[in-house]
């Protein structure tokens, strides 16, 4: 069996601060091992990853559920969500809502969210934190657009799904424990009360699409509503937050880069798409073993709790030519939206904002460095970004 001489602990500063050196080290020592906090198995490596996300009947889905559901939270709507079904279950919530995240309705949104970035662009002129001036209300806007959810919500977003994602086995302390559970409260109030509104007076929205729906001829309650609801706000914010913000540190840490994009603007889709590979938002996407596995070497135990890191893949020496090098001609998919029947919904939005974002951004910017200080990351188990990013630009 394979084993790292040490555990890693995945929830460190120092290990969220720099995810990509300790990766490195697990591909080429144990690529299947057990990780803190709470034992998980980590797998690390392209073909592995792969082989655990095409294998819902090996790796169940339910891993969401395992992961942000332990017996402190109580019900968590990310952890009975679609996120965390397969088959049959799974295959009729996705449909009742892919139409929504289809070409067609990213298309009608296009517009209006470059109009916002051109109003957010404004912001950017001496030391800003760029997460709080742009990266975070700019999928925020979009998402209530299109879930049909009221703007003056906006501003309630960060703070509800940052706490849904920092559910761990055990709760940072008291307070996180408190906090958590009075934010699910919250937010199950908040989203009954849209349904109940959409109920009563239908919009052409998701959110009352979803209020008349049926499925295998019966409407969906309330609960599944809601559940599926916070799933989508939490995806549609959380990526391309994370996406934006790690994209703009990286261009003021390469001047060359924002140089490059500045004189041929044509490469931002192919910026966007390495970014995803190089540093993307998703770095685990949990799995629940339904027997006993074997992987690499190792034997995974059956109702293991495995997270299959999509962020060491996609620094895989063995998949990627020169992994560790920012490339925007590699021309070769990242795992960072997934694989098979769990593809992410909002993959084409998440590439359309961020798209959008940096063609309005990058000509309005001629300069961008970091403050002074240590950049602090996020505590979550499956995506990973700057909680604040202080940078100082200079307007073209």
């Amino acid at each position: 069996m394979n084993c790292m001489n040490e555990r890693v602990n995945i929830m460190t500063p120092a290990f969220r601060a720099d995810p990509y050196t300790p990766y490195a080290a697990m591909r080429r020592e144990a690529p299947v091992c057990q990780v803190d906090p709470g034992g998980m198995w980590a797998v690390t490596r392209y073909a592995d990853v792969v082989a655990v996300l095409r294998s819902p009947e090996r790796f169940s889905s339910q891993g969401f559920r395992a992961a942000w559901q332990p017996a402190w939270v109580g019900h968590n709507p990310l952890a009975s969500s679609i996120l965390a079904m397969d088959g049959p279950d799974h295959a009729r919530l996705r449909g009742l809502v892919s139409r929504s995240f289809g070409a067609p309705a990213i298309a009608r949104v296009e517009q209006r969210t470059r109009g916002l970035c051109e109003r957010l662009a404004a912001r950017l002129d001496g030391e800003v934190d760029f997460i709080d001036a742009v990266a975070a209300p700019l999928p925020a806007f979009v998402i209530c657009e299109l879930l049909g959810l009221d703007h003056a919500l906006e501003r309630h977003f960060k703070r509800w799904i940052d706490d849904l994602l920092s559910v761990t086995p055990e709760p940072a302390s008291p307070e996180h424990e408190a906090r958590v559970r009075a934010t699910i409260a919250e937010l199950d109030l908040c989203m009954a009360g849209v349904i109940e509104a959409r109920r009563r007076s239908p919009a052409d929205d998701l959110a009352s699409e979803l209020a008349r729906a049926e499925a295998g001829g019966q409407r969906l309650g309330d609960r599944e509503i809601i559940d599926l609801l916070v799933s989508l706000l939490g995806g549609g914010l959380e990526t391309t937050t994370h996406l934006l913000g790690s994209a703009m540190l990286l261009l003021a840490e390469r001047p060359e880069e924002l140089e490059r994009l500045r004189a041929s603007p044509e490469l931002i889709p192919r910026f966007v798409e390495e970014m995803m590979r190089y540093d993307g938002p998703t770095q685990s996407v949990p799995r629940l073993t339904t027997s006993d596995v074997a992987l690499a070497g190792a034997v995974i135990p059956a109702g293991s709790l495995v997270l299959a890191l999509v962020g060491s893949a996609n620094r895989d020496e063995l998949h990627f030519k020169d992994p560790e090098r920012f490339e925007l001609h590699r021309g070769q998919p990242s795992l960072t939206f997934g694989h098979g029947a769990h593809f992410c919904l909002g993959a084409a939005l998440a590439r359309m904002e961020a798209k959008v974002a940096l063609e309005v951004l990058i000509p309005r910017i001629s300069e961008v460095t970091r403050a002074p200080g240590e950049i602090p990351y996020n505590r979550t188990l499956t995506v990973r970004g700057p909680v604040s990013l202080p940078l100082r630009f200079r307007p073209a």
